[in-house]
C-alpha cells in the first residue's frame, strides 16, 4: 500500500463495528421473538383469547419485517445514540436508564404490531386495531408478560456487549470457545509503544490532568491500531502492547497503524494544546516471531502472550531511547515484508539481557 493510499477508508474500524453490532442485534432479536411467538401460540394452542391466535404465513412475515425494522431502531439507540448520552453515568444507572428507553421503544412497536395486525391480517377498521391496543396495553398481565421478556433480553445484551468490549476484538471469542485453554505456539509480529518523555509531562500536569492526558493519547492510538487489526493485547501506564498474527499483510498492517496513530495525533494537535499544553510523541519497537498464548487467572481470566518474543520486543523499544529512534523494528519483522515507508539501517545492537546483538532497522514516520 503507497502512502497516498494509507488513509482512504469507506467506513472507519468503528463505524464497521457498530454496523455489524446493530445488524447481529437486530437480526437476534428478530429470530428470538419469531421463536418466542412461535412457542407461545403453540402452548396456548388456539385460545380465542389471545389476540395474535391466527398465525398464517402473511402474518409471520409482516411481524418480522415490523420487528426487526424496530430491533434495528432500539439496537442503534443502544449501541450509538444512548451509549454516547450515558457514558458518564455509573454502570447500573446506565443498564436502568437505557433498558427503560428501549421498553418505551419497544411499547410502540407493540402497537404497530396491534395495529398492522388487526387492519391487513384480521381485515378490522383502523379504531378496532386501536382499541384492541388500548385493551391489551392497559392489562396488567399483558404488561408483565410481555415487559419481563423485553427487559431480560435488554438487559442481557447489554451485559453481552459490556463482556465483549472488555476484551480486543476477536479475543472474546477466543476466550469464549476455550480456544486457548491448552496454551498455543504461534508466531505473532509484536508492537510495544509508548509516551515519549512521559515524566517530564507528569511533573508538568497535575496528577488528574496526566492521567487525562495518557487516557486521549491511548484513545486515538488505539483507533489506528484497531484500524489496522491490531489485538490490543494490554496497557500499562502510557504503554500500549499489541499483536498481529505474522504474515506479510499484517507486516504492512503494523506500520500503517504507525502512520495513522501519528495522523490521529497530529489531527487533534491544537486539542491537546488547548487542554494540556503539551503534544503527546510516540516511540514504538516491534519484532516477529514465536510466543505462547494461554488463558491465565482464576477469577478474573485473561489471554496471557509470552517468549523471548516479547522480551526482545520490549528491549527493542527501550533501545528507540538509547538510539533517538521513533520506532525501530528487527531484521525478523522485515523478513518477507513490503511495507512501502522509508527504513534505515541501524546496524546489529547489544540489547539488555540478550547474549547476541539484534540487527535493527529505523523506519521513517
Amino acid at each position: 500500500m503507497t502512502p497516498s493510499r494509507l488513509f482512504r477508508f469507506r467506513f472507519s474500524f468503528f463505524k464497521r463495528y457498530q454496523i455489524k453490532a446493530v445488524a447481529y442485534i437486530a437480526v437476534s432479536w428478530t429470530i428470538i421473538d419469531l421463536i418466542w411467538t412461535h412457542y407461545f401460540r403453540v402452548s396456548i394452542g388456539t385460545n380465542v383469547n389471545d389476540f395474535f391466535w391466527y398465525n398464517p404465513p402473511e402474518a409471520i412475515l409482516l411481524r418480522g419485517l415490523i420487528v426487526l425494522l424496530m430491533s434495528t431502531i432500539m439496537s442503534y439507540l443502544l449501541i450509538i445514540k444512548l451509549r454516547q448520552v450515558f457514558r458518564d453515568y455509573s454502570l447500573v444507572v446506565s443498564l436502568i436508564l437505557k433498558t427503560c428507553i428501549l421498553l418505551l421503544t419497544a411499547a410502540f412497536m407493540n402497537f404497530l404490531l396491534h395495529f398492522t395486525y388487526s387492519v391487513f391480517i384480521l381485515g378490522f377498521k383502523d379504531s378496532e386495531g386501536l382499541d384492541i391496543f388500548l385493551r391489551d396495553a392497559t392489562s396488567s398481565i399483558w404488561l408483565l408478560h410481555h415487559s419481563i421478556g423485553w427487559i431480560v433480553l435488554f438487559l442481557c445484551t447489554q451485559f453481552a456487549i459490556e463482556f465483549y468490549e472488555k476484551y480486543s476484538p476477536g479475543v472474546f471469542w477466543d476466550i469464549l470457545m476455550g480456544r486457548y485453554i491448552r496454551p498455543k505456539i504461534q508466531r505473532r509480529i509484536v508492537m510495544f509503544l509508548d509516551l515519549i518523555d512521559s515524566t517530564p509531562i507528569a511533573e508538568k500536569l497535575s496528577s488528574k490532568d496526566n492521567f487525562s492526558f495518557i487516557r486521549d493519547f491511548i484513545y486515538f492510538v488505539s483507533i489506528a491500531l484497531l484500524e489496522y487489526n491490531g489485538r490490543i493485547y494490554q496497557y500499562v501506564g502510557d504503554e500500549i502492547v499489541v499483536s498481529w498474527p505474522d504474515n506479510a499483510k499484517n507486516k504492512e498492517n503494523c506500520v500503517n497503524a504507525l502512520m495513522l496513530s501519528e495522523k490521529l495525533l497530529n489531527r487533534n494537535k491544537k486539542y491537546f494544546q488547548k487542554h494540556y499544553g503539551v503534544m503527546p510523541e510516540f516511540r514504538a519497537g516491534i519484532h516477529a516471531g514465536e510466543v505462547t498464548v494461554g488463558e491465565i487467572g482464576i477469577i478474573k481470566k485473561d489471554l496471557a502472550i509470552s517468549g523471548d518474543t516479547m522480551n526482545t520486543t520490549a528491549r527493542i523499544r527501550t533501545a528507540c531511547t538509547e538510539l533517538n529512534q521513533k520506532c525501530l523494528v528487527s531484521n525478523e519483522f522485515l523478513n518477507n515484508a513490503s511495507i512501502g515507508w522509508p527504513v534505515e539501517r541501524i546496524g546489529f545492537v547489544d540489547l539488555k539481557g540478550k547474549n547476541e546483538g539484534i540487527e535493527l532497522f529505523s523506519i521513517k514516520i
